[in-house]
């Protein structure tokens, strides 16, 4: 069976176009995607499944379960930064290990998003309260590694940045989009919505193959700088997350039977910010090394997670519940 997952996964049109990026930049060629054009797309695939989960839960009751998920979330989000910090400070600087850490506690949209292809693969459909739980574990992962390069090195931090920090964590343009969008999703006419419903389900596989193909080639270029930093960080980036995703999958059935949720309280676990967690570091902890936590995050952990991971934590899932 989880040979079967594997396979489909890699072949999925999607994960190929990532692949056909990292070819491109090995073959030397000029393949690339404009930038203004990565960027818009990178805003749709945000708005689309925001708006989308945000009719999703719509249809949802707000019980105790979705405040126990919820909960769920936020605890993931500072407890993995909180315990791998103490893993990293043991071979790398303070700021380093706190950006590191706060990427690692924080989650990938686009990972989130491939995660979401994978379910409709499976037959499963994304429950709405996943969507807002994955904009709410954004902040707090980036707060938790902001305090602790506070706590343990004082001079590394930006003075007064700490509540700078927390307001940018909060108005972050892709977290803003997403949760504006899960709002309008929630709140807008099921009728109307139909309207667009063309633009947010049926464009959404092939935009998603576009700003793969773009994180490919992206991969690439930062591959051969990432070596110079030795064997810790790529042994981190590899194992942490599998480690994570395969806990959190087991972990996540005293929350929920459901396995759509669990699988994606898996996948948020195991994925790492290449986006939000960077743009703050570099306001906040400008000795922070992206050339560090950027790689490991793009050229390490993403890969991971969209070819071996998704069909691993999706199968821990359904193992766990037998």
């Amino acid at each position: 069976m989880n040979t079967d997952f594997l396979l489909q996964n890699l072949t999925n049109p999607a994960l190929l176009f990532f692949a056909l990026g990292l070819f491109a930049v090995w073959v030397k060629s000029d393949l690339a995607i404009p930038k203004n054009s990565s960027k818009f797309i990178s805003l749709y695939l945000l708005f689309s499944i925001g708006f989308k989960g945000g009719q999703e839960l719509s249809h949802e009751v707000l019980d105790a379960q979705v405040f126990y998920s919820i909960l769920f979330g936020v605890f993931l989000s500072m407890i993995i930064p909180a315990y791998t910090f103490f893993i990293l400070k043991r071979k790398l600087s303070i700021a380093d290990s706190g950006a590191i850490a706060a990427a690692y506690g924080s989650v990938s949209a686009v990972t989130f998003v491939t995660a979401v292809a994978f379910l409709e693969t499976q037959q499963l459909e994304l429950n709405g309260r996943m969507v807002a739980i994955m904009a709410l574990m954004e902040s707090p992962a980036i707060m938790v590694g902001i305090i602790l390069i506070s706590i343990y090195d004082q001079k590394e931090l930006e003075t007064g940045s700490k509540w700078g920090v927390i307001k940018h964590s909060l108005v972050n343009g892709s977290v803003l989009l997403i949760i504006g969008s899960l709002v309008i999703g929630y709140l807008a006419d099921a009728k109307q919505a139909e309207g667009i419903k063309p633009f947010t389900n049926d464009l959404f596989k092939g935009f998603l193959a576009i700003f793969l193909l773009d994180m490919g080639i992206s991969s690439g270029r930062k591959i051969k700088s990432f070596f110079e930093f030795g064997w810790f960080p790529i042994a981190f980036a590899a194992l942490i997350p599998i480690i994570n995703g395969c806990a959190v999958a087991i972990l996540s059935g005293f929350i929920t039977s459901d396995v759509s949720d669990r699988f994606i309280f898996s996948v948020l676990a195991a994925s790492a910010s290449y986006i939000a967690v960077p743009a703050a570091m570099k306001i906040n902890v400008p000795k922070s090394n992206p050339g560090i936590y950027l790689p490991m995050a793009l050229t390490v952990t993403f890969p991971i997670n969209i070819t071996v991971g998704l069909p691993l934590y999706f199968a821990c899932c359904n193992l766990s519940i037998l």
